[in-house]
């Protein structure tokens, strides 16, 4: 992977990472998700305000900004390409910068580069992630389950130390976007997936 090659990989997914999906989505069926519900411009908010399709519309195309950039990376180059789309991708959707760097929480778009570095490990937190978050009834609690879990099994499965580094910074990013998240449901004052309109 050359230098030039990582930079315009980065310089790309980061611009596929901002693409505002939860806006458009939101304002499409007459909500504000910086408005409305807990204020992020993500996919469970916008299933909270909006409903269950918009929501699913939101998470689709949230997940296919991560993944999109990794299976490019992937055929063009190899795995370290990919690796820098997948942060590249997740950093924009966090911090987009013609929205004053304030953008969602990473989950949804961090999850869909995960299927394309690691299928199987993808596969099984994405079950995971559907369980918890329908028994709970918190997207949060479900997002973060699942970046630990993440951590977790690239480690037991023996992935590379830099392949580990890049998980662990991944998760760790994802992990601070739901400080807020956290401080809620340690007061239970945490937002319900439930639709509040």
């Amino acid at each position: 992977m050359s230098i030039l090659a990582a930079v315009i990989m980065a310089v790309a997914a980061y611009l596929v990472g901002t693409f505002p999906s939860a806006h458009l989505v939101a304002y499409w069926t007459g909500h504000d998700p910086e408005a409305e519900g807990s204020g992020n411009p993500g996919a469970s908010n916008v299933l909270r305000i909006a409903g269950k399709r918009a929501g699913a519309i939101v998470f689709a195309i949230d997940v296919l900004k991560g993944l999109l950039p990794v299976l490019f990376g992937l055929l063009v180059s190899g795995r370290p390409l990919a690796a820098v789309g997948w942060a590249a991708a997740t950093v924009g959707h966090i911090f987009p910068a013609y929205r004053s760097f304030k953008g969602g929480k990473g989950a949804a778009t961090a999850g869909g580069g995960v299927f394309g570095l690691f299928p199987l490990i993808g596969l099984t937190l994405l079950v995971a992630f559907v369980v918890i978050a329908r028994v709970g009834k918190k997207a949060s609690i479900a997002s973060l389950v699942t970046a630990v879990g993440l951590g977790a099994l690239v480690i037991v499965t023996g992935r590379p130390t830099w392949e580990v580094v890049v998980t662990l910074a991944m998760i760790a990013l994802v992990i601070l976007r739901h400080t807020s998240n956290i401080v809620r449901l340690i007061s239970r004052k945490e937002h319900s997936l439930s639709r509040t309109s």
